[in-house]
């Protein structure tokens, strides 16, 4: 059994490291970007197919309402009244005058065949435009979007990890048994005393 432990015990530590460096890689690859500006969407859909797939992650970039053209893809939040709830990576398809100096924007993806159904302002005075889509690392963040996936990724590593600090720093605590080796005591045995001279003489 302690060969089979000892044997099993640095694949799983190499394991643990390895699922560990990913980890901190792939949130570094997600977070260093933000320093430099850039807003950070996960692609969850196919509708951009062809140009980026679902599961990629979009670096995008702050752009004054005003500088945008027709073919810049932006990510946006459609119309209350147009039934989607969540965030739309799109690109411009048109772009229109509208009331007190707006601009009215169609957008369609570009594995859609039609254009979205909903014409759209754009209220703020900057809007993220896509500038780099890196693919397949957004698969790990919707992952982790799961909470029993995100226990079993990060969860069991660190288990891990914590149960082998705190076995090391019980050995480090524990006092160390010598093993003491014990001296066979040996006799020395003297040679016979011969008898004196006188006593020989007088037998």
């Amino acid at each position: 059994m302690k060969r089979v432990t000892k044997a099993l015990r640095r694949p799983v530590r190499l394991l643990n490291n390895v699922l560990l460096i990913a980890v901190m890689v792939g949130c570094t690859a997600y977070i260093v970007p933000g320093f430099f500006g850039y807003e950070r969407y996960v692609i969850t859909g196919g509708s951009m197919s062809g140009t980026f797939e679902k599961g990629s992650v979009a670096f995008e970039r702050q752009v004054p309402v005003e500088d945008l053209a027709v073919g810049d893809v932006i990510t946006y939040l459609p119309p209350p009244d147009s039934g989607v709830g969540t965030l739309v990576t799109h690109r411009i398809t048109k772009i229109r005058p509208g009331k007190d100096d707006t601009r009215v924007f169609r957008t369609q993806g570009d594995a859609n065949p039609d254009p979205d159904p909903w014409k759209f302002s754009l209220p703020a005075g900057n809007q993220p435009v896509v500038a780099h889509t890196v693919p397949h690392l957004g698969w790990a963040f919707i992952a982790l979007a799961d909470p029993q996936i995100r226990i079993y990724l990060i969860g069991v590593p660190a288990a891990g990890i914590a149960l082998m600090a705190l076995r090391d720093l019980i050995k480090a605590l524990l006092p160390t048994r010598k093993r003491q080796e014990v001296a066979t005591p040996h006799l020395r045995i003297a040679p016979a005393a011969e008898p004196p001279a006188s006593e020989l003489l007088s037998a």
